[in-house]
């Protein structure tokens, strides 16, 4: 009997990627990373994840290598915890005749100005907008939406390139530093379009989704401005019910009106209303952040299993199978540091673990290692999850977590990096 393969399109770096690797095995499914860089992704070569190198932005090169793997194998599935290549996972899932989201569908929904054309044509709450590919044009929409307003690139992932401009200068600066760019962070073209868009103000969420159906919803935290990195997570978010059904219901409007509505979608809102909420994007994958794992914690429900589950034609199993909370966040520092020596690190971390609820404390960088103020989520150094029987108490021991683990970072003089080595 032959092997039966679950394809992985790159991944993403921290969390999912692997995660989808080790659910498939536990399903008896072998994963195979295709990927063009495995130097990417340290933890294929940790768990020993059998790699294909290939060109995946090449689409008859990723075909070949498709091909033969299929000489002597069953491949079952296709996957991709990377939202830069959903659309490519998507294709290649429909060619094989395996189940999958619509490519067309994905493929637009990750041009967020189209997503933003739909979801207003679908008539879903959604900011302003003007999609632009000269300074001089993304200055007049500036003034035509009004100050302060968004900036960002039209395909992107992770907070990249995403930044509050409060002035015209602002927005002249930001605006041709994106348009300037050739390649983003993967080294994929970029398109040479940027958003200017209405800032919302209000509370920030998630609703994770699962085909059609509000999973459950996700309270946000967000660092300061003007950049939108994503400092922590509270599952589920307390809210008055009026409320979590706008949220819910507004974020399952938006999938269908993109004609989603296969596996797993993370959308992201904000409540500008005591009853209205309004959609700052949807990523047709399953949220990032550790969002996956704080779901699991909380509410029983492994979204990573009914996502592969999914990709093998099998039901998704998305029952509730608890009740508690579960908080997380990432350490990120104000200011230039760095981490102290290997023996503090410890420390720090232990005193982290030692608070009541936490489960889980890590640091993503090694001693002496550089720390600044993070731009986008390559920039948090580390994370606390904690989990308790109330949302107050699972949000209150992840701060106090992540206090005492950020007494890993020394602000010290830069230049004293070589004694911290």
């Amino acid at each position: 009997m032959s092997e039966r393969l679950l394809l992985l399109v790159e991944s993403n770096t921290t969390g999912t990627g692997r995660l989808f690797a080790r659910s498939a095995v536990e399903l008896g499914v072998v994963p195979v990373l295709l990927c063009a860089d495995p130097g990417r992704y340290p933890y294929a070569v940790e768990d020993r994840l059998r790699t294909v190198v290939v060109d995946t932005s090449d689409e008859a090169a990723l075909w070949a290598a498709v091909q033969a793997l299929e000489s002597g194998a069953t491949v079952a599935g296709v996957l991709t915890s990377s939202e830069y290549y959903v659309p490519a996972a998507a294709a290649l899932a429909y060619r094989l005749g395996l189940p999958g989201p619509s490519a067309d569908a994905v493929r637009a929904c990750r041009d967020k100005a189209e997503q933003r054309r739909e979801l207003r044509a679908a008539g879903v709450g959604s900011p302003d907008f003007a999609v632009v590919s000269e300074v001089a044009d993304a200055l007049s929409a500036a003034r035509g939406i009004g100050l302060p307003v968004v900036v960002k690139p039209v395909q992107g992932s992770g907070s990249l390139g995403v930044r509050l401009c409060a002035d015209l200068d602002e927005v002249a600066e930001h605006a041709g530093t994106l348009l300037a760019a050739t390649v983003n962070e993967r080294g994929i073209t970029a398109p040479g379009r940027i958003l200017i868009e209405e800032y919302l103000t209000g509370p920030e969420f998630s609703v994770e989704v699962f085909g059609t159906d509000a999973v459950v919803t996700v309270a946000k935290h967000v660092g300061a401005l003007p950049v939108f990195v994503e400092t922590g997570h509270d599952v589920p978010a307390a809210l008055p019910g009026e409320q979590e059904i706008a949220l819910r219901e507004t974020a399952v409007r938006a999938v269908r009106a993109l004609g989603l509505g296969w596996g797993a979608a993370h959308v992201e809102l904000r409540l500008t209303g005591a009853r209205t909420a309004e959609v700052i994007e949807v990523n047709p994958r399953l949220a990032g952040g550790m969002i996956p794992e704080l779901v699991r914690r909380a509410c029983g429900i492994d979204l990573v299993r009914a996502q592969v589950l999914a990709a093998l034609g099998a039901a998704p199993q998305l029952e509730r199978g608890g009740y508690a909370r579960a908080s997380i966040r990432f350490l990120t520092c104000a200011q230039d540091g760095i981490l102290a020596r290997s023996a503090e690190l410890a420390r720090a971390l232990d005193r982290a673990r030692t608070v009541t609820g936490t489960v889980e404390a890590v640091l993503y960088r090694a001693a002496g290692e550089p720390v600044g103020p993070a731009e986008d989520f390559r920039g948090r150094v580390g994370h606390v999850i904690a989990v308790a029987d109330r949302a107050g108490r699972a949000a209150e021991a992840a701060d106090r977590a992540v206090a005492l683990l950020g007494e890993a970072v020394s602000y010290a003089d830069l230049h004293t990096l070589e004694a911290f080595a």
